[in-house]
Formats: structure tokens, sequence, C-alpha cells
């Protein structure tokens, strides 16, 4: 497999993954009442969106195709956070299925990272962009445990 096509196959895998994150946040953002929290889910679907605009730049950096959709599971998990959000408390509802997500991202990046096959174009922007993956995977988990300490 060339450079190009290890950098496209490994970046478009997080920018699909990424992409389902932005989405489900901005439809969360518009279903909970919290305005607290409309707002900070609408804040990470920003953050995914610079990631995807990142990681797509350097796709296409590398001549690739960047990927323009999200994942089959993406928009399962969706679909399951409005079930569980409508059957439930709202809040926690898009806050766990949220926090799955991240745990997604989260684990996508650091698959990446390990695998030694990924190209040193990638590492690099992988490596600049953890911190925010990090930093929105724990916020949801830290809400996701105070919602359910508060029920």
């Amino acid at each position: 497999m060339s450079t190009q096509s290890k950098i496209e196959h490994s970046l478009n895998d997080l920018i699909e993954i990424a992409r389902d994150g932005k989405d489900f946040y901005t439809e969360a953002a518009g279903k909970v009442e919290n305005p607290e929290l409309s707002g900070l889910f609408t804040r990470i679907a920003g953050v995914k969106s610079d990631i995807v605009t990142r990681l797509s730049a350097t796709v296409a950096a590398a001549g690739g195709k960047p990927a323009e959709h999200g994942t089959m599971v993406g928009s399962m998990q969706q679909m399951y956070g409005r079930v569980r959000a409508m059957l439930g408390d709202t809040d926690y509802g898009y806050v766990a299925e949220l926090e799955q997500s991240e745990d997604r991202l989260l684990h996508a990046f650091q698959d990446t990272l390990s695998d030694s096959d990924t190209p040193a174009a990638v590492r690099a922007e992988v490596q600049a962009l953890l911190p925010s993956v990090r930093e929105c995977h724990d916020v949801m988990r830290n809400r996701k445990h105070a919602l359910k300490m508060a029920s």
C-alpha cells in the first residue's frame, strides 16, 4: 500500500468517526432543554468540525480523497440516543450516548497512534489533535457521572 493510500485510509476512518460525533452533537444541542448543556454540545460539535477539517486537509494534501460521510455505527448510535432520550431523562440519554461516541473517537485515535504502519504525517496530525479529543472525552465522561450522581 502506498503512503498516500495509508494516509487516506487511516485518516478517513477518523474523519468518519469525528463527523458522526459532530452530527450527533449538533442534533443533541437542539433537543436538550438545558441551555448550558446545549451550549456545551454546540461547542464540542465545533471541535469535531475542526477535526474533520484538519484531517480532510491532510488527506487532500497527500493526494487522497477525504471521507464525506459518517459511519453506520455512528448513525445507529445517534438513533439509539434519540430513543433513549425520549424514554427517559433527555439530558442523561444524550450525554451517555455522546460519551460513548467520545470513547469511540478516542480509541480510534489511540489505535492510529499505536499502529506501527501509521505514516509520519498521519502520526503528527493525530498527535496534534489528540489533546482536543481527550478533553472532549473527559468533559463528557465527567458530565455523565455528574448527571448519574444527581439522579
